[in-house]
């Protein structure tokens, strides 16, 4: 039996700190655009795909995590400090606002693929982040 914390999941919210991972180690960047208090899409994801077993596996071989995630605490939208790195991803990567939207960048943070929430089972997933990569 596996226990939790080999799969211990590593979301940086840092897209320098991503990007010194990601070339350190070799990796391709996916970068997480969520709601997670508010978007219905991105709860779904949350439970059905980043939390699983598959997931976790290939994202600790194959994957720096960055995440963005948009609170809105109860109804009412963070205040927009454009300093904040959730501000700069989304100026950079999500300026039309998608949520979910993930991103798959290269090692230096150029995009190469751009993919929505999907009816796909994490190895689906999994097999469509890795075409996006290509």
């Amino acid at each position: 039996m596996m226990h939790a914390a080999a799969f211990c999941q590593d979301w940086n919210t840092d897209l320098q700190l991503a990007k010194n991972k990601a070339v350190a180690e070799n990796k391709n960047i996916l970068l997480v655009f969520s709601g997670s208090d508010w978007c219905a899409r991105c709860m779904e994801l949350e439970k059905n795909l980043w939390n699983s077993n598959e997931f976790k596996t290939e994202a600790q071989k194959n994957w720096v995590l960055l995440r963005a995630d948009f609170l809105q605490k109860k109804g009412d939208p963070e205040p927009v400090n454009v300093n904040d790195m959730k501000m700069i991803l989304a100026e950079k990567y999500n300026r039309d606002g998608f949520f979910p939207y993930i991103v798959v960048l290269d090692k230096y943070g150029k995009v190469l693929g751009k993919t929505g929430s999907e009816d796909f089972t994490p190895e689906e997933y999994i097999m469509h982040f890795r075409k996006l990569a290509r």
